[in-house]
């Protein structure tokens, strides 16, 4: 497949998953957190992993998981596709920075629409699952070059 071919379904998987994680972070119910008493937000770093590794038992470990590695979860593919629709041009430090304000831009969101909840800990949360998405992607590329290289042996 050549260059420009790849390039555009890179783009094209990219944004379908920028349209997915929209989805479920405004508009799937069983996604969004529920607040029984009012809008919730947390701006003190570590405050709501703190709470969930504390009181796990009480919150539920599935609750814990689906919160603490979900935020990481969901963003490890924004990580990956970042350098690859860039062809590899953005670095490890773009790729965290970019993620940062991304994150940034849905927890904003998400306070002025009040829906989830807007979540220091979250956008600390995403941007890890991000730098874990562009070490997937130097993996992956630094196998290419492996491929590549046992290629032109034979």
């Amino acid at each position: 497949m050549n260059s420009k071919v790849r390039h555009f379904f890179y783009g094209l998987a990219g944004v379908c998953y920028l349209i997915l994680l929209l989805y479920f972070l405004f508009f799937a119910e069983g996604f969004r957190e529920r607040v029984a008493t009012g809008y919730q937000y947390n701006f003190v770093p570590f405050n709501e992993i703190g709470r969930y590794l504390t009181y796990y038992r009480t919150i539920g470990i599935p609750m814990v998981i689906l919160n603490l590695a979900g935020n990481i979860v969901a963003f490890i593919p924004f990580g990956y596709f970042l350098p690859l629709v860039a062809e590899g041009r953005l670095k490890f430090f773009s790729v965290t920075l970019l993620t940062l304000q991304f994150s940034v831009l849905v927890e904003v969101l998400q306070l002025f629409t009040r829906v989830g909840s807007c979540d220091v800990d979250d956008m600390i949360l995403n941007t890890l699952g991000g730098m874990i998405g562009y070490g997937c992607y130097r993996l992956w590329v630094k196998s290419r070059g492996s491929e590549r290289a046992e290629k032109e042996r034979r």
